[in-house]
């Protein structure tokens, strides 16, 4: 069993090395994207289903409430969140839809939308890419795979090259946090070039 734990954690370390070796310059972009959208009052919108749906809502509570220093809370907003409105969508309309509506709702030109999906290919992350891009807000995917057909649809995919969801998992967590740390950085403390 203890080589099975440390066989799994070398896997991890593999799979988050390897995608941040190759994604440094596009996880930067990222970071400094959600910074001007910030800046210039607008809000980042997360989104993703089961455990990406928990990540999403994870990343919006570092947002709201705070990361690693105090600061005043920025604007997120976790899709997953309101069983209300997700059960009626669901119900009137499509599970398909249940985040392109609400971004149609909240969403407006100059947000952030971050979409999470280890497989990049779930209808309803695809469908909110779309309205993403309707309603001039800048996307950003965390995907796993080959990113499936959410890589051509966001604005920036940050593709973890791997087909264990588990191991995509830890990386998209891991990546989540850095952009949290490097924006508070950026806005509180500004120690960071452009």
């Amino acid at each position: 069993m203890e080589d099975y734990i440390v066989r799994s954690a070398q896997e991890s370390i593999k799979v988050v090395d390897a995608f941040f070796r190759d994604n440094t310059k596009d996880v930067a972009k990222a970071i400094n994207v959600i910074v001007a959208a910030l800046k210039a009052g607008n809000k980042v919108m997360f989104c993703g289903n089961g455990g990406s749906a928990a990540d999403a809502q994870h990343l919006t509570a570092e947002f709201v409430n705070r990361f690693q220093i105090e600061r005043p809370p920025l604007p997120a907003i976790a899709l997953s969140t309101d069983s209300s409105v997700l059960t009626s969508i669901g119900n009137d309309y499509s599970f398909d839809d249940i985040f392109s509506k609400q971004i149609r709702a909240l969403g407006k030109d100059g947000d952030i939308l971050v979409a999470i999906s280890t497989s990049g290919a779930s209808a309803n992350i695809l469908k909110a890419l779309e309205q993403a891009k309707r309603q001039k807000m800048f996307s950003i995917a965390f995907l796993g795979k080959d990113g499936g057909a959410a890589r051509q649809l966001a604005d920036l995919s940050l593709v973890v090259p791997a087909n264990s969801t588990p191991r995509i998992q830890e990386a998209h967590i891991l990546l989540g946090h850095i952009i949290c740390e490097m924006i508070d950085m950026r806005l509180f403390q500004n120690p960071y070039e452009k």
